[in-house]
């Protein structure tokens, strides 16, 4: 029903093959999650992502960007709404990485990176098409995480050597990886498991003692991967969740200028770190005192001034996507490190903001600060009508800001945390979709009729032709 009271059409749910769906999605995140071939013994000599899968690796990739492709037809009209709706910074950023092969250092690396960006892309768009309902996200997403927590568990009691670090530096030793490829890797998944598993039982979605089961086993991981960064970041995370879905209600509508005052810090120690502003390092001394770490939270300071060394000669468009870390070779710009730093190669800058000034320079960077203010913006527009949903897409967020700051993890196609980034961006996306067609349609009928009369398509911006079932 409109506002004035009179019928204006119909729209249908559709939750046909939301299983099938499901499934591709959980392909993906277990393609991101585990390392090639399920080789875990290669890991203990392996110091370099690899530049390229196996066979098996690349059929799957291919399959699931085909099974996506065939989702968005058939959902076409659906599809165009959506892209309405969806944060218009993720689409620039793939547009320029596909863009930087003309200019990149390693073409042929940087188009199998943008294979892998528009895969993971289009299957967490193709998974908001079908089977839709308001927690369709975090209900695929948590039972996945959770069994890698769970396996990653019983992997170190059976197989030590290969779930535990065995280097001996300092920073791992006795570190659980578990079923990831790295401490990191594990204590990011915690982290977010956490997050997903506190919002279940915060909302009424899951029962005390399983939600309880969910926090301790993530908690469990966090610390066993003994990942600073993580535990740091799974603390603040946490309670801005509490603190968005428990604030009073006279205080709500205070929360947009807390967001916008995190926001804001987070803002600012990013650029301290890129050393764009000269004297603002000194403005995050007291983070020493309270925390008991540098101001990088974990001393990779000496990566980063390499990498800033790199970003300034090529400032406005980068070396290209993903092309700078192909390993420790001579012909790669990347070999410093290793002339540098004696046979240490890192693999990455340690910071998903310098990664991207890197690969893809001011460019790239004001896509990233634009996918910011954007989703930002609309995680804000979900509060006002959905808190649980807008509270999850914020608490996520944070934990990506806060992670990157000593991770790459933003736009990289090596990181499970930008698929789940990708897909909390796209279900946001969905849920405001949702919102207006309900404030339009009203409540959807079972069936398989169209969308909507032809009469009422224009209010939302559709041609008779882009009637869809949601």
């Amino acid at each position: 029903m409109a506002a004035s009271g009179k019928t204006i059409g119909s729209w249908v749910r559709d939750d046909r093959h939301g299983v099938l769906i499901a499934g591709m999605l959980w392909v993906l995140l277990v393609l991101m999650i585990v390392p090639e071939g399920f080789d875990y013994s290669a890991l203990v000599t392996a110091n370099h992502a690899p530049t390229s899968g196996g066979a098996v690796s690349r059929l799957l990739w291919l399959g699931l960007l085909g099974f996506a492709i065939v989702v968005i037809a058939w959902r076409a009209g659906l599809f165009y709404l959506l892209t309405r709706s969806l944060n218009p910074f993720l689409l620039g950023f793939v547009a320029l990485a596909i863009v930087s092969v003309v200019w990149s250092i390693e073409p042929v690396l940087t188009l199998r990176r943008d294979v892998r960006l528009i895969t993971i892309v289009l299957v967490c768009v193709a998974f908001s098409l079908a089977g839709w309902h308001a927690r369709r996200f975090q209900n695929v997403v948590r039972p996945l995480l959770t069994l890698v927590l769970l396996g990653s568990v019983a992997f170190g009691i059976a197989f030590p050597v290969l779930a535990i670090h065995q280097e001996t530096s300092a920073e791992l030793v006795g570190a659980w990886r578990g079923l990831t490829n790295h401490k990191n890797s594990l204590g990011a998944l915690a982290c977010i498991t956490l997050i997903f598993w506190v919002e279940a039982w915060l909302a009424r979605q899951a029962r005390l003692l399983i939600a309880l089961f969910g926090c301790v086993l993530a908690v469990a991981c966090l610390l066993l991967s003994r990942s600073a960064t993580s535990l740091i970041t799974a603390i603040f995370a946490t309670l801005f969740l509490v603190l968005l879905m428990r604030a009073p209600r006279n205080f709500q509508p205070y929360l947009k200028y807390i967001v916008a005052i995190a926001v804001s810090v987070l803002v600012v120690y990013a650029l301290a770190i890129l050393g764009l502003i000269p004297g603002l390092r000194l403005l995050l001394a007291p983070i020493t005192l309270v925390t008991g770490f540098d101001t990088t939270f974990t001393g990779r300071s000496e990566i980063w001034a390499i990498i800033s060394e790199h970003i300034r000669l090529n400032p406005w468009v980068g070396t290209g996507y993903g092309a700078y870390w192909i390993g420790p070779v001579t012909n790669s710009p990347s070999y410093e490190f290793v002339v540098r730093m004696g046979s240490f190669y890192p693999g990455s800058a340690h910071n998903g903001y310098l990664e991207i000034a890197n690969d893809l320079g001011w460019a790239g960077l004001l896509c990233l600060l634009g996918y910011i203010v954007f989703h930002l913006r609309q995680s804000l527009n979900a509060l006002a009508f959905n808190r649980q949903q807008g509270a999850l897409y914020l608490a996520l967020f944070i934990q990506q800001a806060l992670v990157n700051l000593s991770e790459s993890h933003w736009f990289s196609v090596l990181s499970v945390n930008f698929v789940i980034m990708t897909l909390a961006t796209v279900a946001l996306a969905r849920s405001l979709l949702e919102f207006r067609l309900r404030a339009y349609f009203g409540e959807p009928m079972q069936g398989r009729s169209p969308l909507a009369t032809t009469a009422s398509m224009p209010a939302l911006g559709m041609s008779p032709q882009q009637g869809e079932r949601a």
